[in-house]
């Protein structure tokens, strides 16, 4: 009556205490309790691996989709919107006199401080955008830009995790895993959701990629491009020693193990995140290498995206993104490089340069190879800036009056293919760039547009954890319909 297999390779292996006084006469109880367990542990609701399948297995999203991969440039530290995408020629009739504004900035700021950037209008749109960003402008007639941005608080860290994971204290899924958890990835070879920061982790680190609830598989992976090497940029992806078919035999003892410890303990979530990491690892090892290494790419392709590491992420972001790849996303920099306190005039100018010519070269490249009407590429950071000067703190070392302070009233994003409502503005802020007045998008807003875009209802797409249904818009969030093509 117990369920002792003779046959079994593995039969003393994982011996409980209940099971081991179950075959001393109490097997019925113990059958018993064991059933009522796995009751329990199958219970997990919608989204568990419990039924042990592949959670990355290419899905069909519930509503038409235009988009079906989503390219993230995350300009780390918040940009200045007012340098960027957002003109404000009231600025420079204000230069150095009071904005007659009510400003409640995080740190004391001083009088207006106009941009140092000429702008000028691009394309059939006429969409105007600064001097720093001339190859991304070319592009404007293929972008909706967005500048009635806001989020909650003018602090990095909770405003990373309200832009990346829809909630700026409480751990939870980021946007990449919600959409690697709808969709599934289409290469079963690479992971679903890689993100790509040089030089080490923004602020926050990890969460910012996290799967939180969600199963572990669906966390995003770090790569860091900072790295030219192939074999340093995808640290121990090949076994040099052993053959492959002894790997695979390896791979399958231990699997086998897992699995047969997994059925003892209900399919543990973790457990089964762990199963299925060992068989995207070893599935790497076929294309992994070949999917990183830009210099397979032309010369010529090399030389549009031009030099350095953010040349090099928005290359692979390509060769990701047509390797079946649904999430990618690329910081530019380690910490918060767009963090202008101090010197924004030459620092964002920097920042762009180092920036806009793969950037450019990016939305070129999908659009001459067909990607870029369901590839969603979105640009932006965690907040914007303040338009006028940021006063040194007194007795401390803070600089020079010559940089703008976070912003998080109003910001600037834009999103360009992937069915977004071309050529198009959405929004305004006040007169200054301070804060969002006309057509206000909160960070909820936009992830309900994206995962429209997508193909999911925001309001239905949800994971039940802890007893109540989770989404990634929480309680919130409309989609913008009118950005949407």
């Amino acid at each position: 009556m117990s369920e002792y297999n003779h046959n079994d390779p593995f039969r003393d292996l994982f011996l409980s205490r209940r099971q081991l006084l179950g075959r001393m006469g109490n097997g019925f109880a113990a059958l018993g309790l064991m059933g009522l367990m796995g009751e329990s542990a199958f219970a997990a609701g919608p989204g568990s691996t419990g039924n042990a399948q592949n959670p990355l297995a290419p899905h069909a999203p519930p509503l038409k989709a235009k988009a079906k991969r989503v390219i993230f440039l995350f300009m780390n530290g918040g940009p200045s919107q007012v340098d960027t995408f957002d003109p404000k020629p009231a600025l420079q009739k204000y230069a150095g006199q009071p904005i007659p504004l009510q400003l409640p900035t995080e740190r004391k700021t001083g009088a207006a401080f106009p941009s140092a950037y000429s702008f000028k209008k691009y394309g059939q749109s006429g969409i105007e955008v600064s001097e720093i960003f001339p190859n991304v402008a070319k592009h404007v007639d293929d972008m909706v830009v967005i500048r009635s941005m806001h989020a909650d608080v003018p602090n990095h860290e909770p405003s990373l995790l309200l832009m990346n994971c829809g909630e700026s204290r409480m751990v939870r899924p980021s946007m990449g895993s919600w959409v690697l958890y709808g969709l599934g990835t289409e290469n079963q070879n690479l992971p679903g959701f890689i993100a790509m920061c040089p030089g080490g982790f923004p602020i926050q680190e990890t969460q910012n990629w996290q799967s939180g609830f969600l199963p572990g598989v669906l966390a995003g992976t770090y790569i860091d491009p900072a790295n030219t090497d192939i074999d340093k940029l995808i640290e121990n992806i090949k076994d040099h020693y052993t053959l492959p078919s002894d790997q695979r035999e390896q791979l399958d003892l231990v699997q086998r193990l897992n699995r047969k410890h997994a059925d003892l303990r209900g399919h543990d979530a973790a457990l089964e995140s762990r199963i299925q990491s060992f068989e995207l690892a070893y599935r790497m090892q076929t294309e992994a290498t070949d999917a990183f290494d830009v210099n397979k790419e032309s010369q010529a392709t090399r030389d549009m995206y031009g030099p350095g590491t953010f040349a090099r992420q928005c290359l692979m972001a390509r060769r990701l993104a047509e390797r079946g790849v649904r999430f990618i996303q690329l910081y530019h920099g380690a910490g918060q490089p767009w963090d202008s306190h101090d010197d924004i005039a030459v620092a964002h100018r920097n920042l762009a340069h180092e920036s806009d010519q793969a950037i450019g070269a990016l939305l070129t490249d999908l659009k001459q190879r067909g990607m870029l009407d369901d590839t969603l590429v979105i640009w932006g950071g965690e907040f914007g800036r303040t338009p006028t000067v940021e006063l040194p703190t007194p007795g401390a070392n803070a600089g020079h009056a010559n940089g703008r302070d976070h912003n998080h009233y109003g910001f600037t994003y834009w999103m360009a293919g992937g069915g977004v409502k071309r050529g198009t503005v959405y929004g305004a802020t006040d007169d200054f760039g301070f804060k969002a007045e006309q057509n206000p998008v909160h960070v909820h807003d936009l992830h309900a547009t994206i995962l429209h875009l997508l193909g999911f209802d925001h309001l239905k797409f949800t994971y039940r954890h802890a007893g109540r249904d989770y989404r990634l818009t929480d309680l919130y969030g409309n989609v913008i319909h009118d950005i949407v093509a």
